[in-house]
């Protein structure tokens, strides 16, 4: 029997999705408070909305909870250096 290309991706698609479905939901209830200050305060509501995002993101995110980040990066472009520069 052999594999097409379309069977491996669809089953490397599949194993990803029930990986992401794995980690959302711990990452939902529990993580995304740890990497971000503001989600400590989250509803029930709001933990759901996470739920597709953590999914998509998991690897993302993982590195991140698991990383220890404790809060958002700041964005770093020409915009923002030339603000803090005009602010100095």
């Amino acid at each position: 029997m052999t594999l097409t290309v379309a069977t491996w991706l669809a089953t490397g698609l599949g194993v990803y999705a029930l990986l992401g479905i794995l980690f959302a939901i711990p990452f939902a209830l529990f993580g995304a408070g740890r990497i971000d200050p503001v989600a400590k305060e989250g509803t029930l509501g709001f933990r759901l909305l996470l739920l597709p995002g953590a999914i998509a993101f998991w690897p993302l995110l993982a590195r991140r909870w698991l990383g220890g980040v404790g809060s958002p990066p700041e964005e770093n472009n020409p915009h923002r250096r030339a603000a803090r520069e005009a602010n100095r």
